[in-house]
């Protein structure tokens, strides 16, 4: 090992509790040698591969392959990780040369032709070679992804992979660089106190604080969401909404070097060119293939089914909070899209007297993560303790250890909660280490979970309280981290989250539903102030107006879902009006007046950087999966063990090791249908 080896954490053996990544010594400068060194160790395992003299076998050639390239998965993931979690402007300018180069090692694995033609030996003999069914998925996957990625293209075609592969790494990176930039440059300034009427004291304290830390008077208000959701909620000035509203529906849209309007053209375009060239139609066509779904027709068929049912009533709920906006403001008055959150939050309270302010108090987070933790040792009987002496790569950051029900060390898992300029905005949920058994000596070597989210800031006077749609986002990114850390697979790349991308949400969005549910709350909710438990009309409440606007909130992620596939089901490359194009590609789902200059496309990061291209529809799929295996759970008691022991067994813990539907059923005993959804939603009786 040479001087600069020795000095870089990423090639010793971490000393961490766990073997956890050792964050405290990470420098921006040890990840390039690093990766370069990962690519060099990672070629030299595929050569010893394809120079085995002896004939392809399941161990010496697919097996080899899985086990290949430990210290560039290594760094590359977290890298990436932080990336997202924890940037700054060295790591972006890094990315631009380290993405290319990850994409190009890529591609030289996928296009490799001796390596592909022992996979493929392997693959054509599959059926005398007596494989476990682990051993036949994992085999069937490899081989599907070479084939994927243009193992089968020769020559000139081969080329041209490798260059529009090469140019989406780019183009990706970028356009998720322009959203942050834009979305961190933005403020809006306030230093007259009027402005903050209509305000709640948690938002106008949280912007002050904003204020104080960007070094200006007043008060602060920005595009994150624990900032922007209440102001447009809340804030009486109507001007001041709209001008907010704008700056935040026009991101990237505007003429200056974060504009992502020619970026979106050149995703979808080169998205379409791989398609071709792998001999797809569309992009649409390629990408669901490996989907639940299977083909445009069935999420199509998903999104009228959606559009059908639920129209007739997100339109009587846009009449309702019109009605009650012309009550207060005359009967020529409109509700514009910057209205539409203040007054359906003022006809709520209306009808149920209920509101984020009012449950703030009973949601202090320290709360709410002993209640969620506390809900995952009900069911399934794990238990959480926070370790100090893992490293973490952030101060907000907190590890934990834990462990299954019979004591047995399970995950580690990191919790990161709050905004920052380094974070990306949303919750999502990542791994730094996937789970595997070792072949050789049975070891089950386990998972390191993490769980990002961007919540309510705590101020000087206040600990972080949170809204309700907080409380579900927490549980939706733990049913996430749950799946990842149940993973009991042999092989890695099977293990926890790597199951289909319309599959992947079932276990996140199924826990969602204890949100509403009197004995969780009960758990955990209590006043930060008197110790008081959340009184249980206040929970009936909550109940009562858990469908509010819900019909107008599902044709908002169809009107996503139909951009989606507007996008990606297209069969010729796209040179119009990026603006024009969306407007006309989700209008049938639209409830709330158009505005022109506004484009989602820019921004959309899910379908453009984020891996839900042609997959959007993935959270309405696993909607309807989810209402229908929580309908087990109100039918038999939702902390049921039975139930819970199967959901864990043969959902959870399964991975991508079986085909989902197989899985869903031998769970459930029958496919999902759309009934328990509708009848959730109150949309069916």
């Amino acid at each position: 090992m040479n001087i600069i080896q020795a000095q870089n954490p990423f090639f010793e053996k971490y000393s961490t509790p766990h073997g956890t990544i050792p964050f405290d010594k990470i420098k921006t400068e040890h990840y390039e040698p690093a990766i370069r060194e990962g690519i060099s160790r990672h070629d030299a395992e595929i050569d010893a591969i394809i120079n085995n003299t002896e004939a392809p076998t399941f161990a010496n050639t697919v097996a080899a392959y899985e086990k290949s390239g430990q210290l560039l998965s290594q760094v590359s993931t977290v890298f990436g990780n932080l990336l997202s979690a924890e940037t700054n402007d060295d790591m972006q300018e890094l990315a631009k040369t380290m993405m290319p180069l990850l994409s190009e090692h890529s591609n030289n694995i996928t296009l490799n032709e001796k390596l592909f033609a022992r996979i493929k030996a392997v693959y054509d003999q599959k059926a005398q070679a007596n494989l476990t069914p682990e051993q036949n998925k994992l085999l069937e996957e490899v081989y599907n992804s070479f084939v994927r990625s243009g193992a089968n293209l020769e020559g000139e075609a081969k080329e041209q992979y490798r260059a529009l592969s090469k140019k989406l790494s780019l183009l990706t990176l970028q356009f998720g660089e322009n959203n942050l930039k834009e979305t961190n440059d933005y403020k809006l300034v306030l230093t007259d106190m009027s402005q903050l009427s209509g305000l709640p004291q948690s938002a106008v304290d949280a912007a002050a604080e904003t204020a104080k830390e960007k070094g200006v008077e007043g008060w602060v208000f920005t595009l994150q969401a624990p900032s922007y959701s209440p102001f447009m909620m809340y804030a009486n000035n109507r001007d001041l909404r709209c001008e907010l509203y704008m700056a935040y529906n026009t991101k990237c849209s505007h003429d200056n070097e974060t504009n992502n309007l020619e970026i979106v053209k050149k995703l979808v375009n080169t998205r379409l060119a791989i398609a071709k060239l792998l001999g797809y139609n569309s992009f649409a066509e390629y990408n669901l293939k490996e989907r639940m779904a299977e083909n445009s027709n069935a999420v199509y068929k998903l999104l009228n089914q959606l559009l059908d049912a639920y129209t007739p009533t997100a339109k009587q709920e846009y009449a309702e909070v019109e009605a009650l906006a012309r009550q207060l403001n005359g009967d020529d008055f409109t509700v514009m899209p910057w209205d539409w959150a203040y007054y359906s939050h003022k006809l709520k309270d209306q009808k149920f007297q209920i509101d984020d302010e009012m449950l703030r108090p009973y949601f202090e987070l320290s709360k709410v993560k002993e209640g969620v933790f506390g809900l995952a040792t009900r069911l399934y009987g794990i238990t959480f303790k926070k370790n100090d002496d893992i490293p973490v790569y952030h101060k907000d950051v907190d590890a934990y250890e834990v462990f299954d029900k019979d004591g047995k060390f399970l995950s580690v898992l990191y919790t990161d909660f709050h905004p920052r300029d380094g974070k990306r905005s949303g919750a999502w949920m990542t791994s730094y280490k996937e789970q595997w058994i070792d072949g050789a000596t049975g070891e089950n070597s386990r998972p390191h979970i993490s769980i990002v989210m961007n919540f309510t800031k705590p101020t000087k006077d206040k600990p972080a309280l949170l809204t309700f749609g907080e409380l579900e986002t927490f549980l939706h990114e733990f049913g996430h981290s749950l799946h990842g850390m149940f993973a009991n697979s042999t092989y890695e790349s099977l293990s926890g989250t790597n199951v289909y991308w319309d599959f992947v949400e079932l276990p996140s969005q199924f826990m969602e539903n204890f949100a509403i549910e009197k004995e969780f709350l009960h758990t955990f909710a209590r006043h930060y102030q008197t110790g008081k438990l959340i009184p249980d009309e206040l929970i009936q409440r909550i109940v009562d107006s858990s469908n509010f606007d819900a019909a107008y909130a599902c044709l908002r992620q169809v009107s996503f879902g139909l951009l989606d596939m507007a996008w990606y089901t297209r069969t010729t490359p796209f040179d119009g009006d990026v603006k024009v194009y969306e407007k006309e590609a989700w209008a049938k789902a639209q409830i709330l007046p158009v505005i022109e200059e506004t484009c989602m496309s820019t921004q959309f990061s899910h379908i453009f950087a984020g891996g839900y291209s042609a997959g959007y529809y993935s959270y309405k799929w696993a909607e309807v999966l989810d209402a229908d295996a929580f309908s087990l759970f109100k039918q038999k008691g939702i902390f049921n063990p039975e139930v819970a022991a199967s959901f864990r067994e043969n959902i959870l813990s399964k991975g991508g090791t079986e085909h989902p539907m197989v899985l869903y059923k031998r769970f459930r005993g029958q496919e999902p249908t759309i009934d328990a959804l509708l009848i959730r939603n109150g949309i069916k009786k």
